[in-house]
């Protein structure tokens, strides 16, 4: 299964029933507990604006963006998630819930961070400078255990 579902084409992407439902429903078929939707037409747009659709149980893996650019804004948009801040070392510093009430949250690079799905089909907006290049897009955690290793469910539950 991949990570993310297809980039979108045309001029004007309209977030609808169709386009989430199919995301949603990726998600839910996902190994990973989630899947990715771009909004931007190419992974070269100089700013990346994805959907990130989540179920719990999903591993996010603690990451910093460490570009000196990389800043990043999360939008909720439906469910609930929390995202965790961490020490360089590893320690969680700060929990932030973001709900209806306090949907949104932005961090600046070298933030340690990493979330936990609260709810079924939470949808969350992500907002990052571009382009996107895997190489250098994050910087995992080597604390944390890497995701789809025998660790990272106690890890998570830990978390939890």
């Amino acid at each position: 299964m991949p990570k993310s579902l297809p980039n979108p084409q045309g001029k004007v992407v309209l977030l609808d029933d169709g386009l989430l439902s199919q995301a949603l429903l990726a998600s839910r078929k996902s190994e990973r507990r989630r899947i990715i939707q771009p909004i931007q037409r190419s992974q070269d747009s100089k700013v990346q604006r994805l959907l990130n659709c989540l179920q719990p149980g999903s591993y996010i893996r603690p990451h910093c963006h460490s570009q000196a650019h990389a800043t990043e804004t999360i939008c909720l948009l439906s469910g609930s998630l929390e995202v965790l801040i961490f020490s360089p070392e590893g320690a969680v510093t700060a929990r932030h819930l973001l709900s209806p009430k306090s949907p949104l949250i932005d961090l600046e690079p070298g933030v340690w961070h990493g979330m936990i799905v609260k709810e079924a089909d939470s949808v969350i907006l992500e907002i990052k400078h571009g382009p996107y290049q895997a190489m250098h897009d994050k910087d995992f955690a080597p604390w944390a255990p890497p995701e789809n290793s025998p660790e990272a469910a106690d890890y998570l539950a830990r978390l939890q």
